[in-house]
C-alpha cells in the first residue's frame, strides 16, 4: 500500500471513531428536541467547485477537522445534519442546531466556518426560532386533545422539510379566542396525518423575518404533500403572507456519512 493510501486509510478510522464520541447523550438530547426554551437554528451552506479538485487526502484532513470541533461542542449543543444536495437547490448541507443559549449556537456555526471545509462553504441561510410549550391545545376539545397524544409509526422517518411562515398582520389583531378556533380547525385537518408526518414548532417573531418555522420528518412524502393540501384548505391559511421561500428538502443523514461523502 502507498503512503498516500495509508494516511487516507488512517484518517478513515480517526473519523470513524469520531462519530462514536460526537453526540450529546440520549437524555441530553431528548430535553433538547422537547423542553420548551430552546433555541433552533437552521443553518445551509453550498459547496464551492474548488472543493472537488483538492486532493483526496486534503478532503480528508478537512472534514476530520470538523468532526473533532463538533465533538468539542457535544456537551452544549445538539447537532443534526441533513443532506440537501440533489434535492433543494438552496444548498447541499443543513445542520439543525439545538442550544439553550444563541450564542453557543454563533460561536459554534463561526468556528465551522473557519475550518478547512467551511472555507469552501457559502451560506445559504438561516433560520433562528425558539421551542414554547403550545399555545392553543389549552383551548382544544378534550377529544382533540387525546387525539394529539397518539404515538406516530415506528421506524426511521428519512425524509426532512422546513417551511418558513410569516403571518399577516390581520393575524396577529386577532384575539386569543378567534385564533384558537382557526387553529382548533388547522389541527382538525392534520390530524389523519399525525402518524406518519412528525412536526415540530419553533416561534421566530423578533429572532428571525419570519414568524414560525415548521419542521416536518416523516418517511411517506405523499402523506406529506396530503398534508400541506389539507392545511392549504383551512382558513388559518389564509393569513400566511409566506409559506416556504426557501422550502427546503433533505434526507437525515448521520454526519460522518455526509462528510464521507464530501471526502470521496
Amino acid at each position: 500500500m502507498s503512503l498516500r493510501s495509508t494516511v487516507r486509510v488512517g484518517l478513515l478510522a480517526g473519523l470513524l471513531v469520531l462519530a462514536a464520541v460526537w453526540p450529546v447523550s440520549a437524555a441530553d438530547r431528548e430535553k433538547l428536541l422537547t423542553e420548551p426554551g430552546v433555541y433552533g437554528t437552521f443553518a445551509t451552506f453550498q459547496m464551492d467547485h474548488d472543493w472537488w479538485d483538492l486532493p483526496g487526502e486534503s478532503r480528508v484532513i478537512s472534514v476530520a477537522e470538523v468532526k473533532g470541533l463538533v465533538e468539542q461542542w457535544s456537551g452544549k449543543i445538539l447537532v443534526e445534519s441533513y443532506l440537501l444536495r440533489g434535492l433543494s437547490d438552496h444548498a447541499d448541507l443543513m445542520f439543525r442546531v439545538h442550544a439553550r443559549t444563541l450564542s453557543d449556537t454563533q460561536q459554534f456555526l463561526s468556528a465551522f466556518m473557519g475550518t478547512r471545509l467551511g472555507r469552501h462553504l457559502t451560506s445559504g441561510g438561516l433560520l433562528h426560532g425558539v421551542s414554547k410549550k403550545p399555545t392553543y391545545v389549552a383551548g382544544f376539545p378534550e377529544s382533540m386533545k387525546t387525539e394529539l397524544q397518539v404515538n406516530g409509526e415506528s421506524g426511521s422517518r428519512p425524509y426532512a422539510i422546513v417551511i418558513p411562515i410569516k403571518k399577516d398582520a390581520e393575524w396577529w389583531g386577532l384575539d386569543q379566542e378567534a385564533r384558537t378556533a382557526l387553529m382548533q380547525e388547522h389541527t382538525q385537518a392534520a390530524l389523519p396525518y399525525l402518524k406518519t408526518v412528525k412536526r415540530k414548532l419553533y416561534h421566530s417573531t423578533g429572532l428571525d423575518d419570519v414568524d414560525f418555522i415548521t419542521y416536518f420528518e416523516t418517511e411517506k412524502l405523499e402523506d406529506f404533500h396530503n398534508l400541506v393540501r389539507a392545511l392549504q384548505q383551512v382558513k388559518e391559511f389564509r393569513h400566511n403572507r409566506r409559506f416556504g421561500h426557501p422550502t427546503l428538502l433533505g434526507t437525515m443523514s448521520p454526519l460522518d456519512e455526509i462528510l464521507e461523502k464530501f471526502a470521496q
